[in-house]
């Protein structure tokens, strides 16, 4: 067989008006355009075959007075977008020189990077996201310096406005926190989420983009399988998902549903109108 007749073939499926090859035409284009999106995303954040992407499930990155539909920050509902990290510099942590001062280095509405992490690395453990606030060095000599701080060579690490006093950790690694002053007034290392610094190879990814209220979708249908609407001892997180993000959710569906349904009104009452003017 040669190319013109497989050129012949491709037309002929492609123009056909038979419904089963139409259904067979149509899944075949939404499976490639998946891919070619799944491609693009892939490309990206260098996530190969994994998840490019993550639903927002706690408030711990909230901003205060945020405005309505949350825009510009992560928030319960929210999707991220996680490119892959590969060296210490693909991190820049708040109180680095390249995000001091009015031009420095910011995401998501304050300096630094916001990192995805499995705290001590464990693979079967829950994907936190806070902002890298600074690195530690732990010294073959038993000492530390956090260079951000101006912390040379000390016996023990005490930053008050992460909540460090005397901290000694084990190894090196990034000191991590969350936006939301509320709930997060420490770093995870002085608060219980995480003691340890945060070593390279426990980041999953670094926040990127914003795909704002989808992911809330995504939280439901996991609280719906996992069963923890009927679990009383366990709180759904698509709970912690902030009223008004839920309310532009519901018009971005409105809106989307109501495009293909306005068009198909469209088409039947001008159909009816041609066919009374030819009768």
């Amino acid at each position: 067989m040669d190319l013109k007749q497989l050129r012949q073939m491709f037309l002929k499926f492609w123009h056909s008006d038979d419904e089963k090859i139409s259904f067979i035409r149509d899944i075949l284009v939404a499976v490639f355009v998946v891919l070619i999106i799944l491609s693009v995303l892939w490309g990206y954040t260098g996530q190969w075959f994994g998840a490019p992407m993550v639903a927002i499930e706690s408030g711990s990155m909230m901003h205060l007075d945020e405005p309505f539909g949350r825009i510009g920050t992560i928030d319960a509902g929210d999707m991220v977008l996680l490119v892959k990290v590969y060296e210490y510099e693909d991190i820049k942590t708040q109180a680095s020189e390249e995000t001091k001062g009015s031009q420095g280095f910011s995401s998501y509405s304050d300096y630094g990077d916001v990192i995805v992490y499995r705290k001590y690395g464990l693979l079967d453990a829950e994907q936190i996201i806070h902002r890298a606030m600074c690195w530690i060095d732990a010294n073959d000599d038993g000492t530390y310096t956090v260079e951000a701080y101006d912390l040379y060579n000390v016996s023990a690490i005490t930053i008050p406005e992460l909540g460090l006093s005397k901290y000694k950790p084990p190894h090196s690694g990034y000191i991590t926190k969350g936006d939301n002053p509320i709930t997060n007034d420490r770093s995870d290392q002085a608060g219980g989420i995480c003691s340890e610094p945060i070593k390279l190879d426990w980041v999953t990814g670094k926040a990127r983009g914003e795909i704002p209220w989808v992911g809330t979708l995504n939280l439901f249908f996991n609280d719906l399988i996992s069963g923890t609407f009927w679990n009383d001892k366990e709180q759904p997180t698509v709970y912690n998902v902030p009223q008004d993000s839920i309310i532009c959710l519901v018009v971005l569906i409105t809106v989307l549903v109501s495009i293909p349904v306005s068009l198909d009104i469209y088409d039947y009452y001008k159909r009816k109108d041609d066919a009374s003017d030819t009768v």
